[in-house]
């Protein structure tokens, strides 16, 4: 079995597509060798993979951050700690005895699970707004930049109905924060957030819905960026935000919206409208 590089995981920046393509070839080596139906000593093909691992997220990240720097990427915050949470996960193998065949296998499940999920997760959720979205500085000295203009508009009534509202949510959340309320704020906004994972939820049902019915061919790239922002949403670090709300929410807004701009321009937009 192979982890494929598909269509809808491609940013179009060469050599981040490229370095990307070598990682899922690494994560099918990782998961063939866990599944084989005869398990040796595999001491030195996981060290090699440890090390290749190693390698990976000291020259590709830098590469890719390195992009960012250079086009001014509201996302560069982000990636990085996402970068460093991924260095620190494989480096943890590296302090793991791996002599005898047995932890051999368990680390090898281990980290099969944790780059089929983390490698999807972040190039959907992520990597592939490299680049899409304006320089932070463009889109968010907008008057309201949470305001649902036509730009916007899919063709699509129902879409766009529930699109309008979800960007109504977001700004909500937005005003509270720019009036935040060390008192009451972080509740608030915590309501608001609830609110909106829950909408998101419904809106991407009712849009995966429509596009079952129209037979999309698009359709399973659409569910992987939902099931992408419904874990953002699901796995906000609420102690983050407690030890800095209002730096922190502000982040997380505009990570927020900026998904749902680039969603919809990008995605939502080549849904046909019938």
């Amino acid at each position: 079995m192979t982890f494929e590089f598909t269509q809808d995981c491609i940013t179009g920046i060469e050599t981040i597509d490229d370095e990307h393509r070598n990682l899922f070839a690494l994560l099918s080596k990782a998961y063939n060798m866990a599944c084989t139906d005869y398990h040796s000593d595999y001491y030195q093909e996981l060290k090699n993979i440890l090390e290749e691992l190693d390698f990976y997220a000291e020259t590709h990240f830098a590469h890719e951050e390195e992009y960012m720097v250079q086009i001014r990427d509201p996302e560069l915050i982000r990636q990085r700690s996402q970068h460093a949470f991924f260095r620190d996960k494989v480096r943890e193998y590296e302090f793991v005895n791996i002599d005898n065949e047995e932890e051999q296998q368990r680390v090898l499940t281990e980290l099969v699970r944790f780059l089929a999920k983390w490698l999807y997760r972040h190039i959907l959720s992520s990597d592939i707004l490299i680049g899409k979205l304006p320089p932070l500085e463009e889109w968010m000295v907008r008057e309201n930049p949470c305001e649902f203009t036509d730009e916007y508009l899919t063709g699509i009534e129902l879409v766009d109905a529930e699109h309008k509202e979800l960007f109504r949510i977001v700004d909500k959340a937005n005003q509270l924060v720019k009036n935040f309320d060390s008192l009451s704020g972080y509740d608030s906004i915590m309501q608001i957030l609830n609110e909106l994972k829950e909408y998101t939820k419904e809106h991407f049902a009712d849009e995966e819905e429509y596009m079952e019915g129209i037979q999309y061919e698009g359709l399973s790239a659409q569910k992987r960026a939902h099931e992408a922002f419904v874990d953002k949403l699901e796995n906000i670090s609420l102690d983050q935000i407690d030890a800095n709300p209002q730096e922190n929410l502000q982040e997380l807004l505009e990570f927020l919206l900026g998904w749902l701009i680039n969603h919809i321009l990008y995605t939502d937009k080549k849904i046909p409208a019938v």
